[in-house]
């Protein structure tokens, strides 16, 4: 049997499941500690000496704690899946490394993911994160914003305070990642705002392959990120660290998609969370259902579940009608269809590329999730 064969019976070999629960169990407190470690609950003099540097002038540290750390803290203790944090763990493991030698670097993209949600809320004005009301609400929009948006650059402190111990030509390969990355997050706002923005969108409705590149820059780049720094670190080839990064760009669209279908249903926790079903409707947000639906209802449907869309309803009634006409076409089973082909697609790349081990086998674990979750 040529290597090539071996290759391919390999990825065809159905990997032996690993109840995701105790991966979560595993890694959650090693990243709550670690988020602990490097974002203070509180600031004093030290702490903000190890943050910012010196201030030159007398500091009003209070005034810090209740628009800065207070916030950020008030969103991190509401809780949340973490998966990104666990991807990057758990590619350090199936690199033959430690989570030890990359934990760190979770600050990284957890941060950065939770501060893109408090802007993300504003932008689509939304009322409930994980089950509260969103921070502009509790906060104000000048603290949140100016939170969120300090939470895209308190990560960079590790590595900073990690450059003497990562070689430099790896450390500029991660800061090339995280500023393209972070880019990528923004391309992929722009998008998603611009077709449901009643001032944006004149009429253009986007295709199946937009919405898949929206997400791809918008859900997959945090994802990518996460994957790459970690493949970086732990000293993977460019071969690897490439195809881990698609890898983990295809993981992350398919659990958009997931996400955008369990928005849809009322008995979901995570649409409970947000205040009930259909919020992306209220948003009139282009989901890959949406756009399916646009493409194969009848058109008297299709153009009423536009014109709900447009409405940016709150009506339940109104939501429930564009639901139901969404539900009538099949379209949530076409976009379940579509994660799955995604997650079957992305673990091939990664599968040959990945010795056999336990790691790899949690890291498959955590990829049934992210498309199998009810919440």
């Amino acid at each position: 049997m040529t290597e090539v064969e071996q290759q391919t019976n390999q990825a065809l070999k159905p990997v032996e499941r690993i109840d995701v629960r105790t991966v979560f169990d595993e890694y959650m407190p090693k990243i709550g500690e670690t988020l602990e470690r490097w974002v203070p609950r509180t600031l004093d003099e030290q702490k903000l000496l190890a943050i910012a540097g010196p201030q030159r002038y007398g500091c009003d540290i209070d005034a810090l704690n209740k628009s800065i750390t207070g916030p950020i803290w008030d969103l991190l203790d509401r809780g949340g899946k973490r998966w990104r944090s666990t991807l990057l763990l758990l590619v350090a493991e199936a690199l033959g490394k430690k989570a030890e030698d990359v934990i760190d670097f979770v600050v990284v993209t957890e941060i950065v993911h939770n501060g893109s949600l408090v802007i993300d809320d504003i932008e689509d004005n939304s009322d409930y994160r994980r089950g509260k009301p969103c921070l502009h609400k509790l906060t104000g929009l000048d603290v949140a914003i100016n939170a969120g948006n300090a939470m895209y650059f308190f990560p960079l402190r590790v590595l900073r305070d990690r450059r003497s111990q990562i070689p430099a030509e790896v450390l500029l390969e991660c800061y090339e990642v995280y500023c393209s990355e972070m880019l990528n997050l923004h391309l992929g706002q722009g998008l998603d705002i611009s077709w449901h923005s009643t001032l944006l969108n004149e009429g253009k409705e986007p295709t199946v392959d937009n919405y898949l590149q929206m997400c791809a820059n918008k859900t997959g780049g945090l994802a990518r990120m996460s994957a790459k720094l970690s493949a970086l670190i732990c000293g993977g080839t460019s071969e690897q660290v490439e195809a881990i990064g698609r890898f983990a760009e295809s993981i992350g669209i398919a659990f958009q998609i997931q996400d955008d279908i369990l928005n849809l249903q009322s008995d979901a926790s995570l649409a409970l969370a947000k205040g009930g079903a259909g919020e992306d409707i209220h948003e009139g947000k282009r989901t890959i259902m949406v756009i399916h639906c646009f493409n194969t209802a009848p058109a008297e449907q299709a153009h009423r579940l536009k014109q709900i869309l447009s409405m940016h309803t709150n009506d339940p009634v109104l939501i429930a009608e564009a639901i139901k006409i969404i539900n009538d076409n099949n379209s949530i089973e076409y976009a379940h269809e579509k994660a799955k082909h995604l997650i079957t697609d992305a673990w091939e790349g990664v599968n040959v590329l990945l010795p056999e081990s336990k790691a790899k086998r949690k890291l498959r674990a955590l990829v049934d999730f992210l498309i199998e979750r009810e919440n």
